[in-house]
């Protein structure tokens, strides 16, 4: 993180301030803790290819929803 930068250029950095930047990272940090967490207590791992196969799943979910709004 570059903090010396008064505006955000989207060549530099792809967020539009520091504020966003920060939430970004406290959300993704919170998303990393959670899963470190998830698999000490012994959460099961999703396979891979069960994990792949869900990402599909929303992925073309998304593409009708964004055909159907034209």
């Amino acid at each position: 993180m570059n903090t010396r930068l008064k505006t955000y250029d989207p060549l530099v950095s792809p967020f539009e301030s520091p504020e966003a930047e920060a939430s970004y990272d406290r959300w993704f940090r919170t998303k990393v803790q959670e899963a470190i967490t998830g698999i000490e207590a012994g959460k099961p791992l999703i396979p891979h290819d069960q994990a792949m196969k869900l990402v599909r799943e929303r992925i073309e979910a998304r593409k009708a929803t964004r055909r159907a709004a034209g």
